[in-house]
């Protein structure tokens, strides 16, 4: 082969290796996943290793060396972190200890097959590692790993079948290792894409678990709350039951004063049932997205809250600068999540304020809906302000850190809006910005 194709298979290896730690240190970044920054440092001290391997530049024997050591305890490191399922396979009889027995000297056959024909020692190490992950966890399904081990499988038995690597250097072809290195990266660039989803999907599961168990989390208030609010109207039904008897005793009952009694127990009927819709509502598992009134979520979170308002004589405005039926795209519960979580903070704050207050004002732009939360609490320290959203940061004694984490993450990911936080002369400004419904 001609120094010139040489250099030019070197150059096209040199850059996938260089795309794919560009790659894997982006993925790293976003996710923080260590089997990323593990694998990005395989492959620089992998680049490295092709350099000084090349003889393209004068590099000492012992660098290579060296970063054929270092790229190995990164590849031990990455397959470990990327491993998935069980080291150790729950073996119940004698069948499954032949079969595992069987499957785990395969593995060692293919990957000392692996190593003989490329002569690379990490990709071999991560190779043998994921396929051991993979035979041990038949059941489980692994895709990301099921991809890069089957490509490698399918690709090292054609090599063996057709007795690849004597025909290729026969032929004095360009060294089999750069084909190696241009594989490997592709291979785990396809496999690492499908990981990446189902880390995603992982994380919106494990957030909808966090989102329903902090509903449940404050259920001891809320049932304060229901009691609270249902004393009154049972009263009040009470005591009309009571004038509609002694009225029938005494014979003075007549049609307009039954008919106006019963209008005004229906009036408390209606009010219970809204209050048990509106708990309901709250607690329901995540449903599909529909468009509704923005009205609509404030008053089920202000009901909800009712009670814990009342009891501390907290005055609670509410104005509209724009049309009142206003609508969003979204899933109601949810953003009478994040209202009630906002709420309750400054409930908490306010309970010895003399003039307790807080006030919800809905304004428009003309792409966006406005709510705006702001109470007179006295804000929020300076130092805390840049935190509060972060999960499991909290300033309560008992607070378990995840309300303000959970409301910026569903008006974020779930409304595709913002939310702001800032003090203002008395209290904290809390600002939701959600896109309006078409």
């Amino acid at each position: 082969m001609s120094e010139i194709n040489l250099i030019l298979f070197y150059g096209i290896t040199f850059g996938i290796l260089i795309m794919t730690i560009v790659y894997t240190f982006i993925r790293y970044v976003y996710s923080k996943e260590i089997f990323y920054i593990s694998y990005c440092f395989m492959q620089i001290f992998s680049l490295l290793y092709i350099v000084s391997y090349s003889k393209l530049f004068k590099i000492s024997f012992f660098v290579q060396e060296l970063c054929l050591v270092i790229a190995s305890l990164s590849a031990v490191l990455f397959a470990i972190t990327y491993y998935e399922g069980n080291f150790l396979p729950k073996i119940k009889n004698y069948k499954e200890l032949i079969i595992n027995t069987l499957l785990l000297n395969v593995v060692i056959l293919t990957a000392f097959y692996h190593y003989v024909l490329f002569e690379y020692l990490p990709y071999t190490i991560v190779y043998a590692i994921l396929f051991i992950s993979l035979i041990f966890n038949l059941k489980q399904g692994f895709k990301p790993t099921l991809i890069y081990v089957i490509g490698w499988s399918i690709f090292c038995i054609l090599l063996f079948v057709f007795d690849f690597k004597n025909f290729y250097n026969q032929r004095e072809y360009f060294d089999l290792v750069l084909l190696v290195f241009a594989i490997e990266a592709m291979l785990f660039t396809i496999s690492i894409a499908y990981k990446y989803n189902d880390l995603k999907i992982q994380n919106k599961n494990f957030e909808k678990l966090i989102l329903q168990q902090s509903k449940f989390v404050k259920s001891g208030e809320m049932i304060a709350n229901i009691t609270h609010q249902f004393r009154q109207p049972l009263n009040n039904i009470s005591y009309i039951l009571m004038n509609l008897k002694k009225r029938f005793e005494n014979k003075n009952l007549d049609e307009s004063y039954f008919d106006k009694k019963i209008n005004q127990a229906n009036e408390q009927l209606n009010f219970l049932s809204k209050t048990i819709d509106d708990f309901k509502e709250f607690y329901k598992i995540s449903k599909e997205k529909e468009i509704f009134s923005v009205k609509d979520a404030i008053l089920n979170a202000t009901t909800i809250l009712s009670a814990d308002l009342k009891t501390y004589n907290i005055e609670l405005e509410i104005n509209f600068e724009t049309f009142e039926e206003i609508k969003i795209f979204g899933i109601k519960s949810e953003l009478s999540q994040v209202l009630i979580s906002i709420i309750s903070n400054s409930i908490d704050v306010l309970k010895s304020n003399k003039n307790p207050k807080i006030k919800i004002e809905i304004s428009s732009s003309s792409a966006e809906v406005i709510i705006k939360l702001v109470d007179n609490g006295g804000g929020i320290k300076t130092k805390n302000l840049k935190k509060i959203f972060e999960p499991y940061f909290s300033t309560k004694e008992e607070g378990s850190g995840i309300g303000l984490y959970l409301s910026k993450m569903i008006i974020e990911e779930s409304f595709c809006g913002r939310i702001l936080v800032e003090n203002k002369k008395e209290g904290v400004l809390f600002s939701l910005f959600i896109e309006k419904a078409l």
